[in-house]
């Protein structure tokens, strides 16, 4: 019999969160049956069919009325009342001094109720959360409740790292995931040395079918491409005010914005005032295969980041032999080089922000073929999903 393990995500099937998806997956193909539960459902159009398809196999906790979670805690509430009021207390305790005030964390106990039972008619032996914010909190309640055990795996964004209770969540939890080292030190650095051994590094991967195409040499155009959500932290305003200074200086280029988000307005406004509309395109949200494509039709990729985990946009493009244009935040100068598979650079750096794609769209091919080619040896012993998971199932079977 097959070894049953829960995932709980905030957000799933999520456009941004494929490395999720590929996890799931991976896991699947060792033989293990996973149980996909969401706590709220998507807010962009799903243009990946594989998401598409997951999110046929997820259930998802706010689907219904309030009614429907109000029976859940009266339903816990006589069908396990031992248990009932330590979490109960449990929950009001991790509103206390919280980002986010305790009637949220009533609402999480609550959801937390309504999963107990989808746990257990499952069968789940161990349930596993991505990002240390409400996800995790709802299985620590569950747990409490009378769930299995659980685990989560925290990325080091800002919201995880604001959103409070991260001493209590890893006291409970089996084990804690960090996708870099660096992630993992500032876990050391939160926490007691007596929970230091829980921490495990395991990193984010990619599927073999994702960079199994025919090496191609990086093109002749002077193309580059980002890719990611429009968020503050992700710095595209940076690389706008960039690109002014390269069309200042009469050098030519095309950059491409894949994705979309709250700042995409913004950013847009910026681009007509500076008269660069001819020189960036924005493709809102995409799929897998045309993320691929959009890599694969650059010199290399740019991501000026004013704060990172290690972004699995990285490793894709990498894996396909691409040159990397990175500020080296987080755990980024863990897997590039600068030199050797790309160009990092200080994050919020304008002058050097800008340098770094002057570099690479003037570089010769023999240059950017020698790094792609480097980029993607390092980035196959590191991040092959299948290797990575199996490291993670080797977790959930002790």
């Amino acid at each position: 019999m097959s070894t049953r393990i829960a995932y709980v995500i905030n957000q799933y099937p999520k456009v941004s969160h494929t490395f999720i998806r590929r996890e799931i997956l991976a896991l699947e193909r060792q033989g293990f049956n996973i149980l996909r539960i969401a706590l709220r459902g998507w807010d962009t159009e799903l243009v990946d069919e594989e998401d598409q398809r997951e999110r046929m196999h997820t259930r998802y906790v706010l689907q219904g009325n309030t009614l429907t979670l109000l029976w859940a805690v009266l339903r816990t509430l006589l069908t396990a009342p031992m248990r009932f009021l330590p979490a109960l207390i449990l929950a009001i305790r991790m509103g206390r001094g919280a980002v986010r005030p305790w009637p949220y964390h009533l609402a999480y106990f609550a959801e937390a109720c309504r999963i107990l039972p989808w746990l257990k008619s499952f069968g789940a032996t161990h349930v596993h959360a991505h990002f240390s914010t409400n996800s995790t909190e709802v299985v620590m309640l569950a747990h409490a409740l009378g769930g299995p055990p659980y685990s989560f795996t925290m990325h080091h964004g800002q919201v995880e790292l604001q959103f409070g209770g991260l001493r209590e969540k890893v006291h409970r939890a089996a084990f804690v995931v960090a996708i870099s080292s660096f992630g993992r030190s500032q876990l050391y650095r939160r926490l007691e040395y007596v929970c230091w051994p829980k921490i495990k590094l395991i990193h984010c991967g990619l599927e073999p079918e994702f960079h199994a195409v025919e090496p191609t040499l990086a093109v002749a155009t002077p193309h580059l491409i980002c890719v990611g959500r429009f968020s503050r932290e992700k710095g595209q305003l940076l690389l706008v005010e960039a690109a002014k200074r390269l069309a200042e200086k009469g050098i030519k280029f095309d950059l491409v914005l894949a994705g979309d988000g709250e700042m995409r307005t913004e950013i847009e406004n910026l681009i007509a005032r500076y008269k660069l509309t001819g020189h960036i395109r924005i493709t809102g949200w995409i799929s897998s295969n045309q993320v691929r494509a959009e890599i694969l039709a650059a010199r290399g990729l740019v991501l000026p980041s004013f704060t990172e985990g290690l972004p699995v946009v990285i490793m894709e493009a990498m894996a396909l032999r691409r040159p990397v244009l990175a500020t080296y935040v987080g755990g980024i100068p863990e897997l590039v080089k600068a030199g050797e598979h790309g160009w990092l650079f200080p994050a919020g750096s304008i002058d050097d922000l800008a340098t770094a794609m002057e570099d690479c769209l003037s570089a010769s091919p023999d240059v950017l073929k020698k790094m792609g080619d480097a980029a993607y040896l390092r980035v196959m012993e590191q991040h092959s999903i299948d290797r990575e998971a199996a490291r993670l199932a080797a977790l959930f079977s002790t």
